[in-house]
């Protein structure tokens, strides 16, 4: 019974975690269900399953208040649904060691990507009269960026069990010029489709724990539900402050596991 209570705990705080900071909150379940002592893989595929009920529900109350476009979603979420599959089929063959060190170092690049859209944001708005002259270009080019932004998302949700907002977020700010709190609105609505994909994956090779996957899903339910309704009142200068503290406890997490696990 203690153990439930923790895990309806944990998908509680990573479900705020997925409202607020636009992530599947997979970077707080896999290293729970590690310290449950289960595989790596396990973890990564229950994560995965816990992810779409909680992205799901985030997704819908931004929906309900008019804070999600489904057009930049689709766009966004085909490519992650396309690499999720794949990558969730490979994860097995990666020693976890090295997925946990690849996964730090992700998301401390991910900080300086969200620092240096800060440091261009002036630029952007100087540079807005030209790009009027480059609609074409910039139609094109945001093609690419979208299924750059969201094949890595996929590829992190099928090989770390996350949602994919810790790149998906800075990179959206970055490729596709877009607020941090759309982005992370739209962030989740394609981690609904990208975390379906791989958790589809892990469940055709038999790696997800359902009950804990759905007692942790659940608990994200209500917190995605609560973070949601809070982040369009909260100052662009505090999530994105708090979206880099984040990233930074998260990566020092990861390289402190790494140190500890067999090559």
């Amino acid at each position: 019974m203690e153990n439930w209570l923790l895990l309806v705990i944990s998908g509680l705080f990573a479900g705020i975690l997925a409202g607020l900071l636009g992530i599947g909150g997979g970077t707080v379940l896999v290293p729970i269900l590690l310290a449950f002592e289960y595989t790596m893989l396990q973890a990564t595929a229950t994560s995965s399953l816990a992810i779409v009920i909680t992205a799901t529900s985030g997704t819908i109350q931004n929906w309900r208040m008019g804070y999600i476009n489904f057009k930049k979603v689709i766009f966004l979420a085909l490519p992650a649904a396309f690499t999720a599959f794949f990558s969730a089929g490979i994860a097995k063959f990666i020693p976890e060691r090295n997925r946990l060190i690849s996964f730090g170092i992700l998301l401390l690049f991910t900080i300086y990507l969200v620092e240096l859209r800060k440091k261009l944001s002036k630029k952007l708005e100087v540079a807005e009269n030209e790009q009027n002259q480059q609609n074409q270009q910039s139609k094109i080019g945001s093609i690419v960026s979208r299924i750059i932004t969201g094949g890595l998302a996929g590829m992190l949700a099928g090989i770390f069990g996350v949602g994919g907002g810790v790149i998906m977020v800075p990179l959206q700010m970055l490729l596709l010029r877009e607020p941090i709190k759309t982005a992370i609105q739209t962030s989740l609505g394609v981690i609904v489709i990208s975390s379906i994909s791989s958790a589809t994956r892990h469940a055709i090779e038999g790696n997800i724990l359902l009950t804990q996957g759905l007692i942790l899903g659940f608990g994200g339910l209500l917190g995605a539900q609560l973070s949601t309704r809070f982040l369009p009142r909260l100052p662009d200068r505090v999530v994105s402050i708090t979206f880099r503290i984040g990233l930074a406890i998260l990566a020092v997490d990861m390289f402190w596991r790494a140190y500890n696990t067999g090559g």
